[in-house]
């Protein structure tokens, strides 16, 4: 599960309970990256409405296997397994198998599957590697190749948020040891018109 204590479904009281009650999939399953917030409820709550808003948005314009992807990316990145897992699982519900296999092989092997995207998806990627790994400053520049390939600011805003996000979620995970035991890989808040739904499912 984690390096901290936790409290699983059955034993939480309170706004815990309330709260796992929100984000419970079936037969009262807690993903463990969210259960690893359960000695804090209010960076749950908090977790929780990130993740909805930038990935589970009706709002949102750039796909969701794209997002997806992203966070795949991301996470591969960060040598972040169980988001890898969870997400990769994601995209394979999607993309389709076949199509997520070829995304993640080129991928892990760092490199951006110009073939099976658009430049502005492959500019989109790119960002996410420059900004996840930083190893230099960014510059407004840097969303140049995104704009040149037809991103409106609001969809370079749009990817910015889902790659902040999982770095946030890779350091979650990697630095209190979360694993994926118990875990119903895949699940999520699909539910995009309700901004309230975080039932995963």
């Amino acid at each position: 599960m984690s390096w901290i204590k936790e409290i699983d479904y059955p034993e939480a009281t309170g706004s815990l309970k309330k709260l796992y009650k929100r984000v419970k999939g079936p037969d009262d399953n807690i993903d463990n990256i969210l259960m690893a917030h359960s000695l804090r409820p209010h960076t749950l709550q908090g977790h929780m409405s990130l993740y909805k808003n930038v990935l589970h948005h009706k709002d949102n314009k750039l796909p969701k296997w794209y997002l997806e992807t992203l966070g795949v990316y991301v996470s591969l990145l960060n040598q972040c397994g169980y988001c890898v897992d969870h997400h990769y699982a994601g995209l394979q519900r999607l993309a389709g198998e076949a199509e997520a296999a070829r995304l993640r092989a080129g991928l892990e092997q760092a490199v951006i599957p110009s073939d099976l995207l658009p430049p502005a998806q492959v500019h989109g990627l790119i960002y996410a590697h420059q900004l996840t790994l930083l190893q230099k400053p960014m510059k407004e520049e840097d969303l140049r190749p995104m704009r040149e390939a037809g991103l409106s600011d609001g969809e370079i805003l749009e990817i910015n948020q889902v790659v902040s996000y999982f770095n946030y979620a890779n350091r979650t995970v990697i630095g209190l040891g979360v694993t994926t035991e118990g875990d119903i890989l895949g699940l999520s808040p699909n539910d995009n018109d309700d901004e309230s739904n975080w039932q995963h499912q």
